[in-house]
């Protein structure tokens, strides 16, 4: 029997203006809300992420946060 879906959590988050669009646009090709997406990413990280992309990503990511902050 598969799990009802229900979104049981809300929390503020912030998020660039970049990620929130990229949000929005995967959201509108899989048909699904934002929020809907986001726990689709997170329920199924593992399978959809690679992580030796990931791991140069973040690395990538993190060295240019400050300078986006301003």
């Amino acid at each position: 029997m598969p799990k009802r879906f229900r979104l049981t959590r809300r929390f503020p988050c912030a998020m660039t203006e970049d990620g929130y669009r990229r949000l929005k646009r995967f959201a509108a090709d899989a048909g699904l809300d934002e929020g809907e997406a986001l726990s689709f990413l997170f329920e199924n990280f593992e399978s959809v992420m690679n992580h030796e992309n990931l791991t140069t990503r973040l690395r990538l990511f993190n060295s240019e946060i400050d300078a986006r902050k301003r």
